[in-house]
């Protein structure tokens, strides 16, 4: 009797569109489904790794929780995921489900074409690609284009007539997705609402399923089980790298820089997080997120932003063993000036 194949989740979306929040929400309301998580990190800290280790869910254990921190999956598809998930499925006590969080700077596309490759698709099927957007972003213009200043400005410069690669990937999550998340809602009002919900189906021909929520919270019964078996279907999701390639262009897909800023203890976290509010601000810092040691405290602080929007919280006790310390990564473009940044950070302490 052939083995069912076991269903696999691919979630994506935006640099902090809430990917991390919403799965911990999946692995504590699961069902008494055995869950393994893959989490493909941007940099060398294990962030989110370290966030979904902590939150103690039945479903998912540590050992159900691998990280790839190697860059982005869509480009180490050969590398790391196709012999990570080899590992998994050899397993004696395979999981009911996998779930698999992109990097928010990760094309969908490459890693749904993996599940076709022989020793994946006999034993695993892509039961839905989940496209999760911070609505209060793209309510705000961070993802929208500006018509009339690009056509006041398209007189004098006519390369802006081109999208920008951040315009180019967030259409690329959306045109991969079988759901479309629409998170944060709650800081938006109603009419910001319907104008996210009609510049997300601007963005893309395919018509995906939109869903509202806050705080990245969506039953398990809505995320799973959706049995799209999106890897027979990846010919109809094609992005923007892959067109290109196709009419004989090239594309540069390494956009995007990240390093690591270590940092003492920070004695007045209100203090450090209004001051990196105005770092993110004059440098263009994309994403940063992290954890921070406050003196007295017996809680780590973890820290993550997207713009100037910070969230800042005590998340859980630091590990027996576990080397006290403030650690963060910053994410931005590939010109980013490392030093200017690492400079500004270590000033706000």
């Amino acid at each position: 009797m052939l083995q069912q194949k076991i269903p696999a989740t691919v979630i994506t979306g935006f640099l902090g569109a809430g990917k991390t929040t919403m799965i911990r929400n999946l692995l504590q309301n699961a069902g008494g489904k055995r869950i393994a998580l893959i989490i493909n990190e941007f940099g060398d800290l294990g962030v989110d790794g370290d966030v979904l280790k902590g939150c103690g869910a039945e479903a998912c254990s540590e050992d159900d929780i691998i990280e790839l921190t190697n860059g982005c999956i869509c480009c180490t598809v050969a590398d790391d995921f196709i012999p990570t998930m080899t590992k998994l499925l050899e397993r004696e006590n395979r999981p009911d489900h996998i779930v698999i969080e992109t990097s928010g700077l990760a094309l969908p596309q490459p890693l749904v074409a993996a599940f076709n490759w022989p020793e994946i698709k006999t034993q695993v099927t892509v039961d839905g690609v989940i496209t999760v957007v911070d609505s209060a972003a793209v309510a705000a213009g961070r993802f929208a284009d500006d018509h009339d200043k690009v056509d006041a400005l398209r007189v004098e410069d006519e390369n802006l007539d081109h999208e920008s690669p951040l315009e180019e990937l967030f259409e690329d999550q959306l045109t991969a997705a079988d759901l479309i998340v629409l998170n944060k809602t709650d800081l938006i009002d109603a009419d910001g609402l319907k104008s996210v919900r009609d510049e997300v189906a601007s963005r893309t021909a395919r018509k995906p399923s939109m869903i509202e929520a806050k705080n990245g919270e969506v039953a398990a019964a809505v995320l799973l089980g959706l049995g799209v078996g999106t890897e027979d279907d990846i010919a109809n999701r094609k992005s923007h790298h892959e067109l290109e390639h196709e009419n004989g262009e090239e594309h540069d897909h390494d956009e995007f820089d990240s390093f690591v800023v270590e940092l003492p203890a920070i004695a007045e976290p209100a203090a450090f997080i209004e001051r990196l509010k105005g770092v993110i601000a004059e440098h263009d810092v994309l994403r940063l997120k992290g954890f921070a040691d406050v003196p007295g405290k017996p809680l780590r602080l973890l820290v993550q932003a997207v713009g100037s929007r910070i969230d800042h919280y005590f998340e859980r006790a630091w590990a027996s063993g576990e080397t006290r310390g403030t650690r963060l990564v910053v994410i931005g473009l590939h010109d980013m000036d490392e030093a200017a940044v690492r400079a500004a950070i270590a000033a706000a302490v």
